[in-house]
């Protein structure tokens, strides 16, 4: 079991990145974006710099935070564009030596049902996009977010039929931001336990988000781990006691939030409270380890 997170949350620039790991005391950067761009769309002289760097550093890129097949892609968008990034990310992540890559499955159309979202289409490119990485020795997992497996734990289910070799990485707090297009309008809001308790024997991977719906303002807080609806505490210790050993990963969005450049905060309060956020999960997964040692 590692510890690992979303350093862009902490700073832009790689050094900073760094710097915020090493505070924390921590090996590995989930790489996603690096002075403003995705790892895989960098430069090869901006790939190279940052390469440099972690060679430096002695820390190591744990996995791909990609962009294939996210929010912002349509699947009546062209093939290609994932294709090359695929290629691009392959590339990259054997030079680093990462093994496992964060993907998709394509934004919803908002204007159409959840039986019309073009589902077989979407099967279809991630299994060949899925494919191209398995060929390398490349683990591919799947995150519930805004995209068809993040509909609801069905949706991710019969993702996961549809696509072999495809794993899942598990983000406790989307569910919570997340409608349940599996129950019937006006449809609530996802439960982090139950989508968890059904699809956790494909879990490989796991981000930490916490977060709780404010209903006078009508929209998601982002919390700190523990502090929200997100059953954090539940569900790490569920998978610890079921001899989970892969990575958690923080993804704060409290002060930074990666598709909404409408939060924002200062280099300072970027860089603090990703370290703090880091800080609280170890206290709360000691405290799990201690309880689970008892029994």
């Amino acid at each position: 079991m590692y510890l690992t997170g979303f350093a862009d949350e902490a700073a832009d620039g790689i050094e900073e990145q760094i710097r915020a790991t090493k505070e924390l005391g921590w090996k590995y950067i989930e790489a996603r974006s690096i002075s403003g761009k995705n790892i895989h769309d960098l430069s090869d002289e901006q790939f190279d710099y940052v390469y440099a760097a972690l060679q430096i550093s002695g820390i190591r890129v744990n996995c791909f935070g990609s962009a294939i097949a996210n929010h912002s892609k349509r699947i009546d968008d062209p093939t290609e564009t994932s294709i090359e990034e695929a290629k691009r990310a392959i590339t990259r992540m054997k030079k680093l030596g990462v093994k496992l890559i964060r993907i998709m499955s394509y934004a919803l159309f908002k204007d159409r049902t959840p039986e019309n979202q073009m589902k077989h289409q979407r099967f279809e490119r991630l299994r060949t996009i899925c494919k191209m990485f398995l060929d390398q020795g490349i683990t591919p997992v799947h995150e519930n977010c805004m995209n068809y497996g993040g509909m609801g734990w069905k949706y991710t289910l019969e993702l996961l039929e549809n696509v072999p070799g495809l794993k899942l990485v598990f983000d406790t707090g989307n569910p919570v931001v997340s409608i349940d297009y599996s129950k019937t309008p006006p449809s609530p809001p996802q439960s982090a336990w139950e989508f968890y308790s059904h699809v956790r024997d494909h879990v490989v991977y796991v981000h930490i988000k916490d977060a709780k719906w404010d209903k006078e303002k009508n929209k998601e807080e982002f919390t700190f781990p523990g502090e929200g609806e997100a059953d954090v505490e539940r569900i790490v210790r569920d998978l610890l006691s079921r001899g989970y050993n892969g990575g958690f990963s923080m993804e704060p969005h409290m002060a930074v939030v990666f598709h909404d450049d409408s939060v924002q905060a200062t280099e300072e309060k970027r860089f603090r409270n990703y370290v703090e956020y880091g800080t609280r999960f170890m206290k709360m997964l000691a405290k799990i380890n201690e309880d689970l040692n008892q029994d």
